[in-house]
């Protein structure tokens, strides 16, 4: 991929839509209180793209391939096809940080709340919370090892804003903010 190169506008301007879902109207609700960017779509920070490509960025060589991504996303999405990993490299081999720059700080997308999508990755069964389960499943497959009930304790009080003992769509926020 040349260095400088923008994405297409046709994927700058996609517009998505809240879930149908029985969380979708308080999730459509979320999505509204969303902060907005110049373009009226979802505001999206340098500081974000960057966590996100250091995440993507398996073997930190500056690019994402076709293999990174399948590699992390397949930790929080089990089913994704090879189709739709190549569907989010567009026409690119790789993707590097200025080029996800160029794609997401301008977007327009409107009606999208990227915290809620995010949580429905830990929430499959939609119960509106994070089970304790898929909490060991991620930090597995995110190579923490095996985490003890004691560990899952700890990790869940320290992301339990509401001390309610579980981890719901406002604590998972409140921890990303």
């Amino acid at each position: 991929m040349p260095t400088g190169s923008s994405p297409p506008v046709s994927a700058r301007k996609t517009s998505m839509t809240g879930s149908s879902s029985r969380r979708g109207s308080h999730m459509a609700t979320m999505a509204s209180e969303v902060p907005q960017n110049e373009f009226g779509g979802v505001l999206v920070t340098p500081e974000q793209i960057h966590m996100a490509f250091q995440f993507l960025d398996v073997e930190k060589k500056g690019r994402v391939t076709l293999d990174n991504l399948r590699s992390r996303l397949g930790i929080f999405y089990d089913n994704m096809s090879l189709k739709d990993v190549r569907l989010l490299l567009s026409e690119e081999s790789e993707l590097t940080e200025e080029y996800l720059q160029a794609l997401l700080l301008p977007n327009e997308v409107k009606n999208f709340d990227p915290v809620a999508e995010a949580f429905k990755a830990y929430d499959p069964e939609e119960t509106g919370f994070i089970s304790r389960e898929m909490l060991r499943y991620v930090f597995e497959r995110l190579g923490y090892g095996a985490l003890t009930d004691e560990d899952l304790d700890i990790l869940i009080s320290c992301a339990d804003a509401d001390q309610d003992g579980r981890i719901n769509l406002a604590d998972f926020r409140a921890m990303l903010e």
